[in-house]
């Protein structure tokens, strides 16, 4: 699960995915920039994350690498931006298939971006949280 930051959209997408699937899947989330590298998420994502039973507070933002195209088989980027970060870092063909955007998982091909809910108002995580948790529905039932 990747965004710009790994503070809002991505650890929630982790903490949701994680709450539908087996322990034994590995799931993480990380960010195109360092920015908040080491930090816990955004309270605003926490508060969200436990209003719907699941905790992220133990999470730590951490940057997109190209290592990440060798430990994950899938890589789902938040937006178009992050989409495109990610494939400017991928080595092969094989590389660029494992990543798509998130949404497309409940709307094929759509490319609709998850809104950055950082700088708008706090019914924007929520939101966030309804449109991920959907998409996860549908990853959880591919992966289990």
């Amino acid at each position: 699960m990747v965004c710009l930051g790994n503070i809002c959209r991505s650890p929630l997408a982790e903490g949701i995915l994680k709450s539908k699937v087996s322990e034994a899947i590995f799931i993480d989330s990380a960010g195109t920039a360092a920015y908040h590298v080491g930090n816990l998420p955004d309270v605003r994502s926490i508060e969200v994350a436990l209003k719907h039973g699941i905790d992220i507070s133990q999470q730590r933002a951490r940057k997109f690498t190209e290592k990440d195209f060798d430990d994950f088989d899938l890589i789902y980027a938040m937006d178009q931006s992050n989409y495109q970060d990610i494939i400017a870092l991928s080595r092969t063909k094989e590389d660029r298939q494992k990543a798509q955007l998130i949404l497309n998982e409940i709307n094929t091909n759509a490319n609709q971006d998850v809104p950055d809910p950082y700088y708008g108002e706090d019914n924007g995580f929520e939101n966030v949280y309804q449109m991920l948790d959907e998409a996860c529905e549908v990853i959880a039932s591919k992966i289990q």
